[in-house]
């Protein structure tokens, strides 16, 4: 058996029983997380929400590092075993913060979900000049487990989950200039690297920390709508996207790519789960099952306009985010953006 996903080695489904139907319930079933310490990011909304539940009927005991806390206590409120924490993923003072008062605790991390995300927003930077889709989606998870290694590698059998997108099929990742200092700042752009980045930090986490028994995963969760993401979006360009009917209304259809939360969630938790994945790591997920190569190259050309009208075309994963020699400067760098020495 292959040894890692460099180059998409082991990018094949592999009849997982799931399907784009699936829900977190569905996945949780016979399931037993009792003991298991879990962290999601962006754990108090959207799928990240949906996941922790699943998590929590499980057995876990599930922290969640947030940015509003009143919100997240608001959202939290009535479920058992939740655990609430200050952090902000721009800010990596806040980040060290939360990590060295979990890792001051003396617990294992059997679960990092690497949840929480930005989408649709107009420039903005963090403190260190970044733009915030890189510093939110990418680098504040990236120095979030390298922090928290040495609680994943106690746990014997770690798994960290990133959620990555479809959207990354907007961009490969800009080794130039990731933070739009030179170019035209596009949105979607910068969110596309972003998510790229998200499935090579997954693939060379995977390779690098496999001798200490932590699996690492990316996926794209579907076009969920009913989630933060949107908050910048008219009601006009939703109808456009054709995630919205006449009268502003969500539209579920799983046939057509559009899941509802639970849906959504399902892919998370069957990465974050699943046995059929002990031995197989760094792969990029979607349907809940391992995704397929996309080998189109509609990116670059005017069919790529056409499939964004077509939500359920919205597949596979690109060579690019695959890439093995970028995967190993993405680590690279990350570490010089963040400050942070993540070596294992």
């Amino acid at each position: 058996m292959k040894a890692n996903n460099y180059n998409g080695q082991l990018q094949a489904p592999i009849d997982s029983g799931f399907d784009a139907a699936s829900t977190a319930a569905d996945v949780i079933k016979g399931v037993d997380l009792t003991n298991k310490t879990v962290i999601v990011t962006g754990g108090y909304a959207g799928i990240g929400l949906e996941a922790l539940k699943a998590f929590v009927s499980a057995g876990a005991t599930v922290i969640v590092p947030a940015r509003d806390l009143v919100k997240a206590d608001k959202n939290l409120k009535g479920i058992p075993n939740v655990e609430l924490e200050q952090m902000d993923l721009m800010d990596p003072v806040s980040i060290a913060s939360f990590a060295e008062k979990f890792l001051a605790s003396g617990r294992p991390l059997h679960l990092l979900i690497n949840n929480a995300g930005i989408m649709w927003v107009p420039l903005q930077r963090d403190g260190r000049g970044y733009e915030s889709q890189l510093s939110t989606n990418h680098l504040g998870h990236f120095q979030l487990t390298a922090l928290l290694w040495p609680s994943l590698v106690k746990a014997d059998g770690a798994r960290v989950v990133n959620v990555s997108s479809w959207g990354h099929h907007f961009s490969a990742f800009n080794f130039e200039d990731p933070n739009f200092q030179h170019r035209k700042f596009e949105s979607l752009l910068g969110y596309g690297q972003s998510k790229t980045a998200n499935i090579l930090f997954s693939m060379e986490l995977d390779k690098r920390g496999l001798s200490n028994k932590v699996r690492s995963y990316s996926l794209h969760p579907g076009a969920i709508v009913d989630s933060d993401l949107k908050r910048h979006l008219s009601d006009q360009e939703l109808q456009q996207l054709g995630v919205y009917d006449a009268n502003n209304n969500v539209i579920h259809d799983v046939s057509k790519g559009l899941k509802n939360l639970a849906q959504g969630a399902s892919t998370t938790v069957w990465c974050a789960t699943s046995k059929k994945l002990d031995n197989i790591g760094g792969v990029y997920c979607e349907n809940t099952e391992i995704a397929k190569m996309d080998s189109s190259g509609d990116e670059n050309h005017e069919a790529f306009s056409e499939r964004m009208t077509k939500v359920d075309k919205l597949t596979g994963v690109t060579s690019y985010a695959l890439d093995a020699e970028q995967a190993i400067r993405l680590w690279a760098l990350s570490e010089e953006l963040t400050g942070v020495a993540f070596k294992i």
